[in-house]
């Protein structure tokens, strides 16, 4: 690994209060990869033999079952994927593949989990990374069973415009067939749910979005925390 590589994911909440020679053990059979786009980067039943993160691009979670395919969740730098599986040493639950070209650093998942039972900083923030991966998974729950399709779009697109800072016109950040199937609907579900937010100040060009009456969205959405904030 490069310096700069060891330096970019040293600042993860992960790996930052580790000792450094409890760090220098983890990372000394790790490498970078870097992938082309549609790239299957792990398979869903298969061993968890590397912790990844991704450092560029975007990696896309996947879970397919009886000819049925769905998006789990979309991994952005720096962000890591596997860990549960890395620490219970148990098969993925979830298939993984890039959607750009994007680098990746990949520790033995044997290394992290012999540092987690020596170091207890990087044990500690173990314990936290999967607590908030629990938290967020329930959210994604009540997201899917409390919502209507129509709800779960505007709250994705709600979600969207604070990111962008709040303007008016923003681009998705994934083209709308990952969209749909992220947020548990069809791709001509996810149709008809944008033709409905036009009475509600919302247009949909191709990747571009235009909201007019971001209060009749906020009405329709009605967000909540226990929801819809990743920090809560």
């Amino acid at each position: 690994m490069k310096v700069s590589d060891t330096a970019e994911i040293r600042t993860l909440p992960l790996f930052r209060d580790m000792d450094d020679a409890q760090f220098e053990v983890l990372i000394r059979g790790a490498y970078v990869q870097t992938f082309p786009p549609q790239i299957e980067l792990i398979t869903e039943g298969e061993p968890s033999d590397f912790l990844h993160i991704v450092v560029e691009g975007t990696v896309e979670l996947f879970a397919t079952w009886n000819g049925h395919q769905t998006t789990m969740a979309t991994v952005r730098p720096l962000g890591t994927f596997i860990l549960a599986a890395t620490i219970k040493d148990a098969p993925n639950l979830m298939s993984a593949r890039t959607l750009e070209r994007s680098r990746l650093v990949l520790l033995p998942s044997e290394d992290v989990r012999n540092v987690f039972e020596t170091d207890s900083a990087f044990a500690r923030a173990i314990v936290v990374e999967l607590a908030q991966c629990y938290r967020m998974s329930i959210k994604n729950t009540k997201n899917l069973k409390l919502r209507s399709s129509i709800e779960r779009l505007a709250n994705h697109l709600v979600r969207k415009q604070i990111e962008a800072g709040g303007a008016k016109s923003f681009e998705l950040d994934v083209e709308k067939r990952r969209l749909a199937s992220y947020l548990g609907m069809t791709a001509e579900n996810l149709s008809r749910a944008i033709k409905t937010l036009q009475s509600y100040g919302v247009t949909i060009d191709g990747a571009m979005v235009t909201i007019t009456t971001p209060e009749a969205l906020l009405n329709l959405a009605k967000p909540m925390p226990l929801i819809d904030d990743p920090e809560h």
